[in-house]
């Protein structure tokens, strides 16, 4: 299939699908006789994988990783197994950090909710 028809199967862009092939992470594809790059099941299957990959947050280089493991012939899941883990981690404490800067925020508002309107002049903002 040509590549908006390959880009739409894998739910990407054709720019997407360029732009995997120049970095390595989609093999080259072959193409016809007119120039058109034909893009066969498995590398819709492919770019299919690397976009739910990005989706989970997983970076360019780690889902590199990935299909390096999966080229080789080696299964992969006991790596992706451990990147999803790391990313759990990592999210948690993205959120542990937002909800204390989440709090912080909150109390400089109130402060500056209940406090008269106008600052003191000798500060350059009494709300902070």
């Amino acid at each position: 299939m040509r590549i908006s028809e390959a880009a739409a199967a894998a739910g990407t862009t054709a720019k997407t699908l360029r732009f995997y092939e120049s970095i390595g992470l989609m093999p080259e594809q072959p193409r016809t006789s007119s120039g058109y790059r034909e893009y066969p099941p498995e590398a819709v299957q492919r770019a299919a994988f690397i976009r739910r990959s990005r989706a989970a947050g997983l970076t360019l280089e780690q889902t590199h990783q990935i299909l390096r493991l999966h080229d080789t012939g080696t299964t992969p899941c006991g790596h992706v197994r451990e990147q999803l883990e790391e990313q759990l981690g990592a999210i948690d404490r993205q959120i542990a950090e937002l909800t204390a800067l989440r709090a912080e925020v909150a109390q400089h508002y109130r402060a500056a909710s209940a406090g008269p309107d106008g600052c003191d002049t000798g500060e350059i903002c009494s709300y902070l």
